[in-house]
């Protein structure tokens, strides 16, 4: 356990027990911890000692003269439902030490105490209060600034999302976050490490879909010297870098149904070997894995192992798209004007009454990404301290973005699903200007997938142009 202040809110512990040398033993224990340590005789002096001293943690006997354990852990719990209770118990009392668990004590240690369980219990415990404290900071945010953490947004959907957060995050369960491009899945990743007893470990993310399959194999488990063709040195891969953290894996469905396999056998079994290692190495990693495609259909097509999918979707947090929760857009706007002033050194009051009414119309197919570029650039044309239509070129006044050259009406009768993606390529590419990461994101499809339907496209012909 590492040094701390003594007094501070989280370690303030009230030692509950009628024997004085054990009392006194573990009073001593505690402040060579680094603990604010006091002591009560038995239940009724610490019932008397506990408003005054308001401690966190209170480590007691279960049988005591005038007041035991069971009653002063109703007590307590009655004016102070976040203290928390462990309980010291005699072997013939460990059933009783159990039911006390079930009525809200937090855990029980058999007496003679042994000092390194005791030191790990009240390690988890701390860690447990941090979370806790963090919560409560993030939900006073939500209340005052609409946001929570870095997520941006107050509407029910994504307050559902908060929720999902807060159930999730304080455990080690696996995460996987489904939701369009752009709607921030990574952000969704950051806050459960934030929030949980990992937060001071590494947060590592890889994105699936940016690495060739060749390499991603790699990447996750690293290589050792010699192992292939270009392996001059050891490299550490994503599970070793993230070991007791947190490991992002976006895109989870654009890994080969091998690596998809390698995965799980991690998962399952807490441990991984190099590439080209010879021997097993055990991993404590969270997981949390994303994908913009609906899960079960991925797992449908093939895309997605059914047993990966099942490990991975512990707990499934699914995000909104702007356009379902567009009463967050006047936050994320000011948000987003808010960061670009202060990078670029400009006083941007807000947006005017017709761009918000564009921007209430608009699709947003890229989502918050989308509209975080809109306001970037923006921001940084405006040449006065209010953005307008002029700022927004990609926008027409109708509220939809400006269409390109033979763009068609609508659908027709008799055209192909092969025919219509074809076109509906073509025209964001051309809207993008060829940007091809811009477009993916506009079509909700990662960057990878596109390259791949470009490429099929042109074996039958017919690719778009644009690079």
């Amino acid at each position: 356990m590492t040094s701390r202040s003594a007094g501070t809110d989280l370690d303030r512990i009230l030692i509950v027990e009628d024997d004085a040398a054990q009392r006194t033993g573990l009073q001593q224990l505690l402040k060579g911890w680094g603990f604010s340590a006091d002591t009560a005789v038995d239940g009724r002096d610490a019932l008397d000692k506990a408003p005054v001293l308001r401690p966190t943690i209170v480590l007691s006997d279960l049988v005591m003269p005038r007041l035991g354990g069971l009653e002063l852990l109703k007590s307590l719990r009655s004016e102070d439902p976040d203290i928390t209770m462990v309980f010291m118990t005699g072997q013939g009392t460990v059933e009783t030490a159990v039911a006390a668990i079930k009525q809200g004590a937090y855990d029980y240690l058999t007496k003679p105490i042994d000092p390194q369980r005791l030191k790990i219990l009240l390690d988890q415990i701390v860690e447990r209060h941090d979370t806790q404290r963090e919560v409560r900071a993030l939900r006073r945010q939500l209340q005052d600034r609409g946001s929570f953490g870095k997520m941006i947004g107050a509407s029910p959907e994504m307050r559902q999302v908060y929720q999902l957060l807060e159930q999730a995050a304080p455990t080690s369960a696996s995460i996987l976050v489904s939701g369009e491009s752009g709607t921030g899945k990574e952000l969704v990743a950051q806050t459960v490490h934030q929030l949980s007893p990992r937060a001071n470990q590494p947060f590592v993310p890889l994105n699936c879909a940016a690495i060739p399959d060749t390499l991603l194999e790699s990447e996750l488990f690293g290589h050792e010297k010699g192992s292939f063709t270009g392996a001059f040195a050891r490299r550490q891969g994503a599970f070793e870098l993230a070991n007791r953290g947190t490991l992002f894996l976006d895109e989870i469905a654009e890994m080969t149904p091998a690596t998809q396999a390698k995965l799980l056998r991690v998962l399952q079994e807490r441990s991984f070997r190099t590439l080209g290692g010879q021997r097993e190495q055990s991993v404590d990693v969270r997981v949390v894995a994303a994908t913009n495609v609906n899960p079960p259909d991925a797992v449908r097509q093939g895309k997605l192992r059914e047993d990966l999918f099942y490990r991975l979707n512990v707990f499934a947090i699914t995000l909104p798209p702007l356009r379902a929760r567009k009463g967050d857009l006047p936050l994320l706007i000011q948000a987003f004007i808010k960061e670009f002033n202060a990078r670029d050194g400009k006083a941007i009051g807000g947006v005017s009454d017709r761009v918000m009414e564009i921007f209430d119309r608009h699709a947003w197919p890229g989502n918050v990404r989308e509209l975080r570029n809109a306001m970037e650039r923006a921001v940084i044309v405006a040449k006065g301290d209010t953005i307008d239509v002029a700022d927004l070129p990609h926008f027409s006044t109708a509220g939809v973005p400006v269409a390109a050259p033979n763009e068609p009406a609508g659908l027709r009768a008799g055209i192909t699903v092969d025919d219509m993606e074809r076109q509906l390529i073509e025209i964001t590419l051309a809207h993008t200007s060829g940007n091809k990461t811009r477009a993916a994101e506009m079509l909700g499809i990662s960057l990878k997938t596109l390259h791949n339907k470009l490429n099929r496209m042109k074996g039958d012909g017919g690719a778009p142009t644009a690079d």
